[in-house]
């Protein structure tokens, strides 16, 4: 299938203990500096790039990133606003009116700039949540920000493009809203019963695991659903948001996600896998080569695994002959 890597990962690398980044190097470079450093080193191992919008990629510097990136493509665009102080408190959650008339505004342009560009439309909540008991009005909340999501659907239909939404438990917001699949399902559905389709879920691979969420599972299930919308790649301990490389850690569970997005077709119809990394004291541009040819390997390997012996195994829920299929796989003997 086809690739997209998330510009973020040429950053400095700022963290809340080092904010000047551990590669400050990078600190002051532009996109498009990024975009021509990444499309030198990783050249057709990443098809497409993503970017947030505004911050990263708008009308402003479109033109001069568009000439960094040569023959690649803008796969998707990616909302900024937990990147935006203003919206410290909640964008289209926020208890402000004119705050969140802000922040939807800000989505909606999103969704233009997007479908002016032939990109998808990316939605991560993360600042629409709360830090402490007793601080949200949860009902009003949620009311809001379900209605926001289903305004910035409606203008992705009517401009012919998806919107992917993107869960995660925390940060930056302590408690985000939509922090696991079945809160992601829930907005889905209910914009489903007001009409709205436009919807589907990118699947961050770090952010299931840091709820302990299975990705083969939910790939089966959203699939199953026509909800499997996109791909972020990366892995980590489980813990935390690390974004390391692929197939760094979570092996198995990423060589069984191989296999369920095989059985599902996809990449198909044009889906991607999308690298999310951030390598924080690693050579991005090396880091990001190692994940690709780390899941080429892990895709290969999927590939190689007897489905129908395992189906069958599976049907009797044989643990034991599922491994002797998935090792014989690895190249182990019996």
């Amino acid at each position: 299938m086809k690739t997209s890597l998330g510009i973020w990962a040429l950053g400095p690398m700022v963290t809340r203990f080092v904010p000047g980044g551990y590669q400050p190097q990078h600190a002051s470079e532009s996109t498009a500096v990024k975009v021509t450093r990444a499309v030198a080193g990783l050249g057709d191992l990443i098809d497409d790039y993503e970017f947030h919008y505004p911050q990263e990629l708008s009308e402003e510097n479109l033109d001069e990133v568009r000439a960094a990136l040569g023959e690649h493509g803008i796969y998707a665009i990616a909302t900024g606003t937990h990147l935006n102080p203003l919206f410290g408190r909640g964008g289209l959650s926020s208890p402000d009116g004119g705050i969140r008339r802000q922040a939807l505004d800000e989505a909606l342009r999103a969704a233009d700039f997007a479908a002016s560009v032939g990109a998808q439309l990316i939605l991560w909540p993360g600042i629409e949540g709360y830090n402490y008991p007793f601080q949200t009005p949860y009902r009003e909340a949620w009311a809001d920000f379900v209605e926001g999501v289903g305004e910035v659907a409606v203008r992705c239909q009517e401009r012919g493009i998806a919107l992917f939404l993107e869960h995660k438990n925390s940060e930056p917001a302590m408690k985000i809203l939509m922090r696991n699949v079945g809160m992601t399902l829930h907005v889905i559905h209910t914009l489903r019963v007001r009409g709205i389709t436009s919807v589907k879920v990118n699947m961050d691979w770090q952010h299931l695991l840091m709820n302990g969420e299975s990705l083969a599972e939910y790939a089966a299930l959203l699939a199953a659903e026509g909800l499997l919308g996109h791909q972020h790649a990366n892995s980590g301990w489980g813990t935390f948001d690390d974004d390391n490389m692929v197939g760094a850690t979570a092996f198995m569970e990423t060589l069984e996600l191989a296999l369920e997005l095989r059985r599902a077709g996809y990449g198909e119809n044009g889906e991607r896998l999308g690298f999310d990394l951030y390598p924080y004291t690693e050579d991005a541009v090396a880091a990001v080569e190692r994940s690709v040819l780390q899941w080429r390997f892990i895709w290969d390997v999927s590939g190689r695994i007897d489905d129908a012996a395992l189906r069958e195994a599976q049907g009797r829920k044989d643990a034991v002959r599922a491994y002797e299929l998935v090792y014989e796989a690895l190249g182990a003997g019996s």
